[in-house]
């Protein structure tokens, strides 16, 4: 059971940019191409979809409280790795 949950609580950001990006035009404009939203899918989920929180919600000021969510992003982008190390 707590495999599960893991993969579920894993999965979650990548089933929210997927659900984004076929209904709806979230990340229109946001970037030049459409391969970085593909490699923010595959490598950082979690930053893509605050990144274009702040494009939207913050008109693009990365401010205080921009710059604290794209850490804590980035910390649970990079923190299932972190467990995964080889002795």
């Amino acid at each position: 059971m707590p495999c599960l949950l893991t993969l579920i609580a894993l999965s979650t950001p990548r089933l929210v940019v997927a659900l984004l990006w076929l209904f709806s035009n979230w990340f229109t404009g946001l970037f030049s191409t459409s391969l970085m939203v593909l490699l923010g899918f595959i490598f950082l989920p979690t930053t893509l979809l605050w990144y274009a929180c702040v494009q939207h919600w913050f008109g693009g000021q990365w401010t205080f409280w921009p710059i604290v969510g794209i850490v804590v992003a980035l910390c649970a982008d990079f923190s299932p790795a972190a467990g995964r190390k080889k002795e």
